[in-house]
C-alpha cells in the first residue's frame, strides 16, 4: 500500500533555527538574563494567551492579533471570555501588576524574555513570532529619575557583551519636543510627535509637507525641525534655549541622564531629539538604540522610556515607570543572515567529548567514565552503537566534538583532541580538556 506523504514546508513568519544557531540564540538568552539579574531585575513570565479585553483595555491596537479557538468550540466555551496570543508584553506585564499588587515590592524591577506574536507581513527581521527581551521598572506614585539612567546602562552592557559591534543608545526627552508645540500654540501634538518620529525614515521636504498638511506655519515648521536635528553630549542638550517650563523640565531631565552616563564609552550615549517615539504612551524620557558597525540593521534594535502610568485600566493606582524592550529575534535573525561572521557560530553541538567502545563487554565502563566527566561539569555524549573508530569520528567531525575517548579491552581510557589529532591515556577522574 502507498502512503501519502505530506511534504513540510517552513511556516512564514515563525521561525526555525539549525542547531548550531539555536546554542548561539541560548548563549544570548544566559548573558541577557544574567545581566539583567545583576541590577536586581526580577524574572516573571505571563501566559502566552491574554483576554482579548485585557489587550484592548488601552485603546485601540494598532497590532494585528491572532485570536485563539478550538476547531470544535463547545456551546458553554463561546460564552466565555476570547482570548488572543499577546503581540507585546507591556499589557500583560500591566495586568499582572495589577493582579499581584498587594504581593509584590515596589519599585517593582522586573524582566521577561518571551515570545510574542503579530500579523506581520514577514521578512529579514520582522516575523509573526519572536522573542522580546523586555526590563522595567514602576514605582507607586513617583520612580525616581535615577532609573531613567540605569535602564540604558543595562542595555549597552547588555548589546556590548554579545560582541556585535559598536552601539549608541539615543536619548531624549518628549517634555522638549512637547514644551516647544506649547509654545508654538499647537495644540494636536499628538499627531505632530508621530510625523517627527519619521524623520530619519523621510526627505526633509517629505516631513516639511506632512508638517503643512497639518496647517503648521513656515516658522512654525523651522523651529520643530531645527530642535529635533539637535543631537549631541550634554552641553549641547544643557544649552537649549527652554522656551517655557515644560521644556525647561525636559532639559533638566535629559541632562541629568546624560550626566548619570558619563562612565560609558563615548560613542555609548548620546542626546538626540529626533527621538520622540510616536506613542503617547511616553511621557518623559525616550531612548532608542543603533547598530553602528552594523549597517544592514535598520531601525532601533531596542526601544522604550518613561510613562506616568502603567496600569490605570485594570487597577486604581498610579504605577510610573521606565522600561525598554530589546526586538531579540529581530536582532538575532538580521545578524545570522547579514552579518554572520559577528555572531561567532561554533559546534553544531554543546557536547565537550563523545565516549565510545568497540567491545558490547565493556559499556558498563563506558557509562561509568561518561557519569563521571559529567559530574565533573563536562557534557558527554555516548555512541551507544559499537562501530569501528573510523564511524565514531566522522561522527564527531560532522558535530564538530573536540575531544572523542574510548576503552580499550585493556580497560585503558584514551583521548584525541580531533582538531589537533592527538592521542593520550587518560582518567575520567582528572581528564582536563587541553
Amino acid at each position: 500500500m502507498s502512503t501519502n506523504i505530506f511534504k513540510p514546508k517552513p511556516v512564514s513568519g515563525f521561525p526555525e533555527w539549525l542547531p548550531e544557531e539555536r546554542l548561539v540564540e541560548q548563549r544570548w538568552f544566559d548573558h541577557i538574563r544574567k545581566t539583567f539579574e545583576s541590577y536586581g531585575f526580577c524574572n516573571i513570565e505571563t501566559p502566552s494567551v491574554e483576554e482579548i479585553d485585557v489587550l484592548l483595555a488601552k485603546g485601540e491596537v494598532d497590532k494585528e492579533i491572532y485570536e485563539i479557538k478550538r476547531l470544535h468550540t463547545e456551546e458553554e466555551e463561546k460564552k466565555e471570555g476570547r482570548l488572543a496570543l499577546h503581540f507585546d508584553q507591556t499589557v500583560p506585564f500591566a495586568r499582572y501588576t495589577a493582579q499581584h499588587f498587594n504581593d509584590l515590592v515596589f519599585p517593582f524591577k522586573r524582566y521577561q524574555m518571551q515570545r510574542v506574536w503579530r500579523g506581520e507581513r514577514p521578512q529579514m527581521g520582522r516575523m509573526r513570532e519572536f522573542y522580546q527581551c523586555d526590563i522595567d521598572v514602576i514605582n507607586i506614585d513617583n520612580l525616581p529619575l535615577a532609573f531613567d539612567a540605569e535602564i540604558p546602562a543595562v542595555i549597552y552592557e547588555v548589546l556590548a557583551g554579545l560582541e556585535i559591534g559598536r552601539v549608541q543608545i539615543r536619548i531624549s526627552n518628549r517634555k522638549i519636543l512637547l514644551g516647544l508645540l506649547e509654545a508654538l500654540n499647537i495644540e494636536d501634538t499628538v499627531s505632530i510627535t508621530r510625523i517627527i518620529d519619521k524623520i530619519e525614515k523621510l526627505e526633509r521636504a517629505q516631513i516639511k509637507q506632512l508638517l503643512k498638511d497639518e496647517k503648521l506655519n513656515d516658522d512654525q515648521i523651522a523651529s520643530i525641525i531645527q530642535l529635533a536635528e539637535t543631537k549631541g553630549s550634554v552641553d549641547v542638550i544643557k544649552n537649549i534655549n527652554a522656551q517655557n517650563n515644560t521644556m525647561r523640565e525636559g532639559v533638566e531631565e535629559l541632562s541629568f541622564v546624560l550626566d548619570h552616563l558619563a562612565h560609558l564609552p563615548n560613542h555609548a550615549m548620546i542626546g538626540d531629539l529626533s527621538i520622540v517615539r510616536g506613542l503617547d504612551y511616553y511621557t518623559g524620557t525616550v531612548y532608542e538604540t543603533q547598530l553602528l558597525d552594523v549597517p544592514e540593521f535598520t531601525g532601533s534594535v531596542c526601544s522604550g522610556g518613561r510613562y506616568d502610568d502603567l496600569a490605570s485600566q485594570y487597577i486604581n493606582k498610579k504605577l510610573p515607570g521606565v522600561g525598554i524592550s530589546i526586538g531579540f529575534s529581530r536582532l538575532f535573525d538580521v545578524m545570522r543572515q547579514s552579518r554572520p561572521d559577528l555572531l561567532n557560530i561554533g559546534p553544531k553541538s554543546p557536547t565537550d567529548i563523545l565516549l565510545y567502545t568497540e567491545d558490547t563487554a565493556l559499556t558498563v565502563e563506558l557509562t561509568q567514565a561518561a557519569q563521571t566527566l559529567r559530574q565533573r561539569g563536562f557534557n558527554v555524549e555516548q555512541y551507544h552503537t559499537v562501530k569501528k573508530w573510523e564511524k565514531h569520528l566522522k561522527y564527531t567531525e560532522k558535530k564538530q566534538i573536540p575531544f572523542i575517548g574510548y576503552i580499550k579491552q585493556s580497560g585503558t581510557f584514551e583521548v584525541k583532541n580531533t582538531e589537533t589529532g592527538e592521542q593520550a591515556n587518560a582518567d575520567p577522574a582528572s581528564w582536563t580538556a587541553s
